[in-house]
């Protein structure tokens, strides 16, 4: 029997939603408070197995999330690095069916609470180390196909980094490793995660930036339930077309389509992002 809470790592998800980021991660602006907005529609028919192969079930998700986040970048340092905190909040709406099972669910999700250190190495290489806390505070059931919260903590180390130039090459790498804890109601601990966001482009304007990103993702331990190690772990990779508009004045917006594959315990499908900051 498939278990698919699909909102959680458990069932196939994760806490992270893979491929969020792309350009100018890691390059924090001046010090100040900025609202940024993170937008997806992702979409899967696959749910594959083990080997790579999708099960024979009759299988579908699909997700709009639109996710505001807070980012203060204070005027403090620490170790060298510029002192950073954000709290991100998203508004989801999914809908899952299995087999004929028809399931919806809509409101807050997890919250994501973020520290990290800001570096600038020079105008163009910019870098950041930090980590995220997951609480559970999104909408979750036992035997719910659509939840849209985990119901167990998790924390993420990260580091990022951008390569920033208007007339040349341009990339920005987000590398991340997660613990995940117990699942109090299904005694269900999913194993931890290393993934990576990345986009590589080229400046074709003083404004625009055109290029590739995606994601990649490989479970590096097995779930444990009841305290057994059950496997289960899951892989992908995701690429897709990018592009990036900054104004120059502390405004940018970047949109991206990416299709998955080489995916193993996961749902396979195909995401649009848009991320975009406003400046005040």
């Amino acid at each position: 029997m498939l278990h698919l809470d699909v909102q959680a790592t458990e069932g196939g998800g994760s806490n992270y939603p893979m491929g969020a980021e792309s350009y100018l991660v890691g390059a924090l602006p001046p010090p100040g408070v900025y609202p940024l907005i993170y937008a997806e529609h992702y979409a899967a028919d696959d749910f594959n197995d083990d080997n790579g192969d999708s099960l024979p079930i009759d299988f579908k998700l699909r997700a709009d999330v639109v996710a505001p986040r807070l980012l203060w970048v204070t005027d403090r340092t620490l170790f060298g690095g510029q002192l950073v905190a954000a709290a991100l909040l998203p508004l989801v709406d999914l809908d899952v069916s299995v087999n004929g099972l028809n399931d919806g669910n809509s409101g807050i999700g997890d919250l994501d609470l973020t520290a990290a250190l800001a570096y600038h190495h020079n105008a163009n290489l910019h870098s950041a180390v930090g980590f995220d806390i997951f609480a559970p505070t999104g909408d979750y059931k036992v035997g719910q196909l659509a939840n849209i919260g985990r119901n167990y903590w998790a924390v993420q180390a990260v580091y990022a980094a951008s390569r920033i130039d208007p007339a040349g090459l341009n990339w920005g790498v987000k590398l991340m490793y997660d613990y995940n804890f117990e699942n109090g109601d299904t005694d269900y601990q999913s194993g931890q995660e290393l993934h990576v966001d990345y986009s590589i482009g080229y400046g074709v304007h003083p404004n625009w930036v055109v290029g590739v990103g995606g994601y990649a993702y490989k479970q590096t331990t097995g779930d444990k339930l009841n305290g057994v190690d059950i496997g289960n772990e899951g892989q992908a990779f995701a690429i897709g077309p990018s592009i990036k508009y900054d104004n120059g004045k502390g405004f940018f917006f970047s949109a991206k389509y990416q299709k998955e594959m080489a995916v193993e315990n996961r749902p396979e499908g195909e995401a649009f992002w848009i991320k975009t900051i406003i400046p005040f």
